[in-house]
């Protein structure tokens, strides 16, 4: 059985105060850019341009990263792993980058995707914001901006839901091999 995390309002009202953390340590926006590891870190990121644009009347360019052929376990996943595509239609050079993902780890897709965007070119800086941290982290990276702290054990997953992929929104943690059914406690 699964338990519930955090419902659909939640998570948006953490996704709008990461957004506003960025907005004042960045001090506005000059030169920041939004790039979602995919999958559920792009809608994330998505949704984060839209409260801009809303609060602030300011388009903020997303980029959509793929970091499937940078992972150090890529043998291990699939003989055919699935590349969902990059899309980043601005230079990296001098932007103040925000990495958007669901749930941070163990740091390996955050290492992945700084050494894509470092391929790319020189940003000013790199920051990470997460709706997600579950520990466990097994290098040394922490995120910028954290929507919720749920600390999970090794044989715990953290489902993070969004409309657009999943048709539904929440969050709930369960045990690795278990059929999802949510706990409402």
């Amino acid at each position: 059985m699964a338990k519930h995390i955090l419902g659909g309002e939640e998570m948006a009202r953490a996704l709008q105060r990461i957004t506003y953390e960025v907005l004042e340590r960045n001090r506005g926006l000059s030169d920041v850019v939004l790039i979602g590891i995919q999958r559920r870190g792009v809608v994330l990121a998505k949704r984060m341009a839209d409260i801009v644009l809303k609060t602030e009347g300011i388009s903020v360019p997303v980029g959509i990263l793929d970091i499937t052929l940078y992972r150090d376990d890529l043998s291990l996943l699939s003989e055919h792993p699935v590349i969902n595509g990059t899309d980043i239609a601005f230079s990296v050079n001098g932007k103040r980058i925000v990495l958007v993902d669901d749930v941070i780890y163990t740091g390996r897709t955050v290492r992945s995707a700084i050494e894509v965007i470092m391929d790319m070119g020189r940003p000013a800086n790199i920051q990470l914001a997460v709706l997600i941290d579950r520990g466990g982290r097994e290098l040394p990276i922490s995120a910028d901006y954290i929507g919720k702290t749920v600390p999970a054990a090794k044989n715990e997953i953290i489902d993070v839901m969004v409309g657009e992929i999943d048709g539904e929104e929440n969050v709930c943690i369960t045990m690795k091999n278990q059929k999802r059914e949510i706990d409402f406690d």
